[in-house]
């Protein structure tokens, strides 16, 4: 029977939205983790062959002509996209000096082998090198001092700094000091700024893995009059209530449930259809 695709469909989608809500609770104390969430459309025959102005029989009346389902059975469900939710988490203090958190929009530019990508993970150490990397090991890069227009000047782009000669390098065995705009002080002076940068569209963003995004386009990216603060010693946690997906978790499985009797109920009439009818 060909109506079992309707209630397939709703449960192919809840499927993917019970995968989505188990990795927003996995990642509930995941560092700068920010949750995602599905959204849905439904779609209708209706609505893409239209109905007739008058919809008459031309013949003796029988009870299904008052009964019209408007394309109903043809209709199906369908995950229109996935979004990411970047509020604020909170932030927690660790008092390691290598540790920021970021309270505002903004991310860490780090440098990965696939390039530049961006993140609010601040959890950061020193590597061998005497550089600031990510717990994955991505370099942690150093602000770009230049103006929005050279920076999407052509011309301009011979006197831009490779990401390779922005990496930040600290010094050992000494005290560091981030203040709120990125910059690292030690007590010979200012050796580096941490890149901190915002986006004109947020939402534009994907996600990469490993807490890592990447944005579609660098005309995307707000790299001065940036608002975002750095704290140093604290840790931005996970925007994920893990009480609260869990509850978006068992219904989200109730539903599946339900729309699995439903598939069940199309197959015993199905079967009895090909069996019993068939007698006759």
């Amino acid at each position: 029977m060909k109506n079992i695709w309707v209630p397939l469909s709703g449960q192919v989608a809840q499927q993917r939205k019970v995968e989505t809500i188990a990795n927003n609770v996995a990642n509930a104390n995941t560092v700068g983790f920010k949750k995602d969430q599905l959204v849905f459309k439904e779609h209708l025959t209706a609505l893409t062959k239209g109905l007739d102005d008058i919809d008459i029989p031309r013949k003796e009346f029988s009870p299904a002509d008052f009964y019209h389902t408007q394309g109903a059975e043809n209709a199906m469900v369908a995950v229109d996209g996935s979004f990411t939710i970047f509020e604020q988490g909170q932030l927690t203090p660790t008092h390691n000096p290598l540790d920021v958190g970021l309270q505002g929009d903004g991310f860490i530019e780090v440098l990965t082998p696939t390039g530049v990508r961006f993140t609010r993970k601040g959890n950061f150490s020193l590597n061998k090198d005497g550089e600031l990397v990510t717990d994955q090991g991505f370099r942690v890069l150093s602000a770009l001092n230049a103006t929005e227009e050279a920076l999407r000047n052509p011309a301009s782009a011979g006197s831009i700094p490779t990401p390779e000669e922005r990496i930040l390098k600290v010094p050992t065995n000494t005290k560091l000091t981030i203040a709120n705009d990125g910059e690292i002080l030690t007590r010979d002076g200012a050796i580096g700024k941490i890149s901190v940068v915002e986006f004109a569209d947020k939402h534009a963003l994907r996600k990469e893995g490993n807490s890592l995004y990447i944005t579609p386009e660098e005309a995307n990216i707000v790299r001065n009059g940036v608002k975002t603060t750095v704290n140093q010693g604290f840790l931005e946690g996970s925007n994920v209530n893990a009480i609260e997906e869990m509850s978006e978790l068992i219904k989200a499985h109730r539903h599946f449930e339900s729309i699995q009797k439903a598939i069940s109920a199309y197959d015993s009439i199905s079967g009895k259809a090909a069996n019993d009818i068939a007698k006759f």
